[in-house]
């Protein structure tokens, strides 16, 4: 029974620095010499300053920016909550708040009650932190963005033709805009 036992301790003493250390810090090494930034969080750099990261969303409020999708993480874009709002289709309570969120982005966009609206304008996404909106989404706002910066129309949505990205890996998803990037395009060209 000792013998048994003691070779159980080893095992697990083995496997524990194996893959609790080795494997880990193999895995970290690889990251860092072959993805380099993307392995430490695709932090986007201003000024020597972190204003972000290209692959989680922030809320962005004020007139002059692009806004993200709706977020169901926590208040809004917290990523240690992140996470859908679990509400099925036919849940009254997410029918209402797609009814509230249409009203408010046909108001602050300037759109008719009966303008079609892009789904991700309306509905968060599984995650509640995605960094993109669909180029829709992005050309419906681009009127009001250019109103409350004093610029012509055309300027920004050539900023967001320039922003706007493919599909993963060429054929997954569709094209979208990263909403921190395009922000901060606009804020160096506008």
């Amino acid at each position: 029974m000792r013998r048994q036992l003691l070779a159980a301790l080893g095992a697990f003493a083995v496997l524990t620095v194996l893959t609790g250390l080795v494997y880990p810090m193999v895995v970290t090494g690889i990251a860092q010499v072959a993805f380099g930034g993307r392995a430490d969080g695709s932090l986007i750099e201003r000024d020597g300053r972190i204003v972000g990261s290209s692959l989680i969303g922030q809320a962005f409020a004020a007139p002059e920016y692009f806004h993200p999708r709706p977020s169901a993480a926590g208040d809004g874009y917290d990523a240690m909550a992140s996470g859908a709002s679990n509400l099925g289709p036919s849940n009254p309570a997410l029918l209402a708040e797609v009814a509230d969120r249409a009203a408010a982005y046909r108001s602050e966009n300037g759109l008719a009650p009966r303008d079609p609206l892009p789904v991700d304008a309306l509905t968060a996404s599984g995650s509640g932190l995605d960094p993109q909106i669909s180029s829709a989404n992005a050309r419906l706002q681009a009127a009001r963005v250019a109103e409350a910066r004093g610029v012509p129309l055309e300027r920004v949505l050539r900023l967001v033709e320039q922003a706007t990205e493919g599909p993963s890996l060429g054929v997954f998803g569709e094209r979208g805009v990263n909403v921190l990037r395009l922000n901060l395009l606009l804020d160096e060209r506008l």
